[in-house]
């Protein structure tokens, strides 16, 4: 079969909690439900010059010819899924992962390590996040790159270095084009609620009132964790520009495990938490950890927030 190469950006997205849905939906209400969803997806390609590959039940898989209109297109995704109208009034999720470059174009479909790379950022992406590789950053204009934060560095199986990994920031980007008038725009860093972490029967809350907390054995922590790996000041976390970050200051890294049982290891980086789950101070979960912190985050979602 002919093939050719050519330097493109493959893109990833797909249905969060689908399996859910059908769980407590029922088959019927649940499949219309996701179809609308994927359709709204779908309509957002073809404005950025993009080009369908293939749907596979709650994921879709395209491609764009620049790493610009692929991260245009992402957030027009996010945009869309977040704003349009679903029966029974359900709110639906969607995650993105894309990347840019070389792949093997051969009878309507793309192959190549570019795209086995934006499939493995597309499965430690969160619900309602966008995340993409160095690559993609590079090839951006400087206000698009302005749009990217790293977050963490991920090991993929079968890759011998760690890979930066971007996310994309579309939610205040959406809010900058449409509200930017509205003085519930600029209250907006206050309308959070807030993080809480539990170790043994200390409870810690960042929110407004108390935007920053460290961790660590040190005595001069906020909360101080019984634990010969952990360092003196180990992890902070702040509440910045309307989102919890966790910035790792440590020597052995820091273990977050989510309640879908992901885990990412931080070293001298930072993440923006979302959900739930605990945290081990420089030791892997495989180790069996006996001083684990738990941790909950809870925000208002921005749109409801400034929907006035």
């Amino acid at each position: 079969m002919p093939h050719k190469i050519e330097k493109i950006a493959v893109l990833f997205a797909d249905i969060c909690g689908s399996t859910a849905l059908y769980d407590n939906l029922g088959d019927h209400l649940a499949r219309s439900l996701i179809a609308q969803c994927v359709a709204t997806m779908v309509g957002e390609i073809a404005p950025y010059q993009g080009t369908l590959i293939k749907t596979l039940g709650d994921e879709v898989m395209c491609t764009f010819p620049s790493a610009e209109a692929a991260l245009q297109a992402a957030c027009a995704m996010q945009r869309a899924v977040e704003n349009a109208r679903y029966e029974g009034g359900h709110a639906m999720h969607i995650r993105v992962g894309f990347n840019y470059g070389e792949v093997i174009c051969e009878a309507g479909d793309v192959f190549g390590d570019t795209v086995n790379i934006a499939a493995r950022v597309a499965a430690i992406t969160r619900a309602s996040q966008i995340m993409t590789t160095q690559a993609v950053v590079d090839a951006l204009s400087p206000d698009s790159r302005e749009k990217t934060r790293k977050i963490m560095r991920a090991e993929f199986k079968g890759k011998q270095e760690r890979l930066d990994i971007f996310i994309v920031i579309w939610e205040m980007d959406d809010m900058l084009s449409t509200r930017i008038g509205n003085p519930s725009f600029r209250k907006f860093p206050d309308n959070i609620d807030e993080m809480s972490l539990l170790y043994r029967s200390q409870e810690l809350k960042v929110n407004k009132e108390r935007r920053s907390v460290v961790l660590g054995r040190g005595d001069t922590c906020d909360l101080i964790v019984q634990n010969g790996f952990a360092s003196r000041q180990h992890i902070r976390f702040e509440l910045r520009f309307g989102k919890f970050v966790a910035v790792d200051q440590s020597t052995n890294g820091t273990y977050i495990r989510f309640s879908d049982g992901n885990v990412v290891r931080l070293a001298r980086e930072e993440m923006i938490m979302q959900g739930s789950g605990s945290i081990s101070l420089g030791q892997a979960y495989s180790e069996n950890p006996s001083e684990l912190v738990e941790f909950s985050v809870t925000t208002s979602h921005v749109k409801h927030l400034l929907a006035e």
